[in-house]
């Protein structure tokens, strides 16, 4: 096995260094870049744990022209994907991220399946759910979350 991280995930933005620069104030470490002969930064890894964060350029990167490609460029990015992390202070995160410019979407809030989550949305218009596991999840974690969208079903 190698020393890579076991999860990566890439988003296209951009600007790939504002992007960075976001993240990294979200708890990602930068590891390197790679620039265009320019000296413009078309991608640009992170890490945060056991996940790699990979931000592409959505311009410069010779990706195959296909019409998933035009679709990407076309936007809107990200769309049904919430990117989870695990992190000690959902408070903390939630200030950190109204700070770095994303907008809160949910929370935070502790949630009766048994953690303390906020959901944002960041300026590149990728959703993020940064979470606490709390010490005592409920047993009934699925039916509580059912309960809270749907309501409690009726009797028979």
């Amino acid at each position: 096995m190698s020393d890579e991280p076991p999860v990566r995930v890439a988003l296209r933005v951009h600007d790939v260094s504002a992007a960075a620069a976001l993240y990294e104030e979200l708890g990602f470490v930068q590891i390197g870049t790679v620039p265009d002969p320019s000296g413009l930064v078309l991608m640009a890894i992170l890490r945060r744990g056991p996940l790699q964060l990979l931000v592409d350029a959505l311009e410069g990167i010779p990706f195959p022209e296909t019409e998933r490609e035009r679709l990407t460029k076309a936007g809107p990015r990200g769309l049904g994907v919430v990117i989870g992390v695990e992190v000690a202070d959902v408070d903390e995160m939630a200030r950190r991220c109204e700070v770095a410019g994303c907008v809160i979407t949910a929370g935070p809030e502790s949630a009766p399946w048994g953690e303390r989550y906020v959901e944002v949305e960041d300026p590149y218009g990728y959703s993020w759910k940064f979470f606490r596991v709390l010490l005592d999840p409920p047993d009934d974690g699925l039916q509580a979350a059912s309960d809270m969208w749907f309501g409690t079903a009726p009797g028979p």
